[in-house]
């Protein structure tokens, strides 16, 4: 940006918005108060390409999600800003959600006048005195990387250039800055402006060269070496690396609690997301930055294989309680760590026969997964089958976001970061919005929400098909209706398996009987809509709502009946 008058900020809240775009931001997300009118304000006195683009949210956890999904199709960070305490309490989900996910966000949110008379800004309402906190920042301190409050007009760009590099340095992750109304509404004084500075995120970490050799040694002793992954980078540096050391080595990868896919599914060493199977038979395992490579309780290595985590962060220090067993800590970037390991790994005389053996037992569970999931043709349609049939219907470059709804397993995706799951912090409602987001940063890819009935409840519908309608974003939304939140009962039935719960004819605080009708709910926002109740009829259900999605631009939304199962 230019030091010209033109350029110059007049305002603190100038100097924000003008800040968010000379760092990279394209959206601002935002939810409005009375705490905005210095932010609209400049918003019509700049020029348009001076600042992002502001985009109305009428709730503030779509806000969050949808710069969630846009930053994970293109890899640039994005801001919300939502009304004082109230409008980030509700934003407080969808930043748990990115925190989990490592997902860089600015988070911003105004903060109720701090004078009451004498300054541009002072408070005018009575809500400006009820919704004052001791420590606003309190409701997100604890999951944000960064937070602070501005205090003077010409902080805004300084502000958000510190915010967005701690944000998207590893282990990235969403901060918070709290707006005063005072200084975004206060004029910067002549001669006190900050000059706008450069700030990109830290480098990624290598390995220590010694620490490779070690890991390399371990690999080449090991007869059934193991790669656990569950997400990769948004440029998928991590699964180019990774599909060719897999291949070179003939090492099988399991994606276990999957958030983000790496590997493409018809990749030969590619074990899929059965984590007790891979385990079993492996003798040394790489955990490449997983936070919940397994559960303890049910499938614990065994103490006799070597465990090795890798990662910008191995050892989680955002959790309070992670107690895997770990040889080795490295800490590194993960595609930099596998690209030096296939540096360092020499040619194997057994990887011919272990590529073999691996690729054969994947193409038998690829096959036995397509039996099983024709057989869930039904009335009731099984999750298999609707996972198999949705992976039908995309074509290469389509993206799903599911939530409680589809099984990678039973899908054939044909590269990374395609099929993007809740992350483990499991605040519900997050997947459409997210599929907004990836739809409005990619406006010519198919994107789907496939989401269980209870989490198409949280997801605010109403608000999110009329931002579909209003911005021209024609996502598919599957709603995988079960009646119920089967998550809880199978959480039941799991914890007292012979109790009187599990025994009972309804299950009590899971039903959502009387459902209502949420295809009216979609419908009031201009959206296609269809009931698919028998698995004969889901193809041809899913064609034409993609068809309608394709030719007329307009959202389609599906309602499909599906069993209630024990496994998910």
């Amino acid at each position: 940006m230019s030091e010209t008058s033109a350029s110059l900020p007049k305002t603190g809240a100038e100097s924000l918005l003008l800040g968010l775009k000379t760092h990279g931001v394209d959206y601002l997300f935002a939810n409005a108060g009375t705490d905005f009118p210095p932010i609209i304000e400049a918003l019509v006195g700049l020029p348009g390409d001076l600042m992002p683009e502001p985009v109305t949210v009428p709730h503030e956890t779509a806000g969050v999600a949808m710069a969630h999904g846009y930053y994970l199709v293109t890899g640039r960070p994005q801001a919300v800003m939502v009304h004082v305490n109230v409008g980030l309490a509700n934003a407080a989900m969808g930043v748990i959600n990115a925190a989990s996910d490592n997902v860089p966000v600015l988070v911003m949110s105004g903060r109720t006048p701090i004078t009451e008379t004498g300054h541009k800004g002072s408070r005018m309402t009575p809500i400006q005195y009820g919704q004052e906190m001791f420590n606003q920042a309190s409701l997100v301190a604890d999951v944000v990387k960064y937070q602070y409050e501005m205090r003077y007009p010409e902080q805004g760009e300084p502000l958000v250039a510190r915010a967005l590099a701690i944000a998207t340095s590893a282990p990235q992750g969403p901060v918070y800055l709290s707006l005063p109304r005072e200084p975004l509404s206060a004029d910067i004084a002549e001669g006190v402006h900050n000059p706008v500075t450069t700030r990109k995120g830290a480098s990624a970490s290598h390995p220590d060269p010694l620490e490779v050799a070690s890991v390399a040694a371990l690999v080449a002793a090991a007869k059934h070496p193991l790669i656990l992954v569950q997400r990769g980078d948004t440029a998928g540096r991590l699964s180019a690396a990774l599909q060719s050391l897999a291949s070179d080595h003939a090492i099988a990868v399991c994606e276990p609690f999957m958030v983000r896919n790496t590997m493409p599914t018809a990749h030969p060493m590619n074990m899929g997301g059965n984590i007790k199977a891979a385990l079993a038979v492996a003798d040394l395992v790489i955990v490449l930055d997983c936070d919940i490579p397994w559960i303890e309780a049910m499938h614990r290595p065994a103490a006799d294989i070597h465990l090795i985590h890798v990662g910008p962060d191995p050892h989680f220090a955002r959790m309070p309680v992670r107690g895997y067993r770990t040889d080795m800590a490295i800490k590194s970037d993960p595609a930099a760590f596998v690209m030096a390991l296939a540096v360092a790994l020499p040619k194997s005389k057994t990887a011919p026969d272990r590529f073999a053996a691996i690729s054969a037992a994947n193409a038998a569970r690829r096959a036995a997964a397509i039996v099983l999931a024709e057989q869930g043709k039904t009335d009731p349609i099984s999750t298999e089958w609707l996972s198999k049939c949705l992976s039908d219907a995309m074509d290469e470059d389509a993206l799903v976001f599911g939530e409680l709804g589809i099984q990678p397993d039973f899908m054939d995706v044909k590269g990374p970061n395609r099929l993007f799951l809740n992350p483990h912090s499991g605040g519900l409602g997050w997947a459409i919005p997210a599929a907004l987001g990836a739809q409005l940063a990619d406006r010519n890819r198919l994107v789907t929400a496939c989401i269980g009935d209870g989490s198409y409840i949280f997801a605010n519908p109403v608000a999110c098909h009329q931002i579909s309608a209003a911005l021209g974003l024609p996502i598919l939304t599957i709603i995988k209706n079960n009646g119920m939140w089967n998550a809880v009962r199978r959480s039941v039935v799991n914890a007292y398996p012979d109790g009187l719960a599990a025994r009972a004819n309804t299950m009590p605080l899971t039903s959502l009987a009387p459902a209502p009708d949420y295809l009216k709910v979609a419908a009031a926002s201009d959206a296609y809509t269809a009931r698919v109740t028998h698995g004969r009829d889901l193809p041809e259900a899913l064609s034409k709502a993609i068809n309608v999605i394709r030719t007329e631009k307009r959202q389609a939304v599906l309602d499909v009946r599906v069993a209630i199962s024990d496994a998910y």
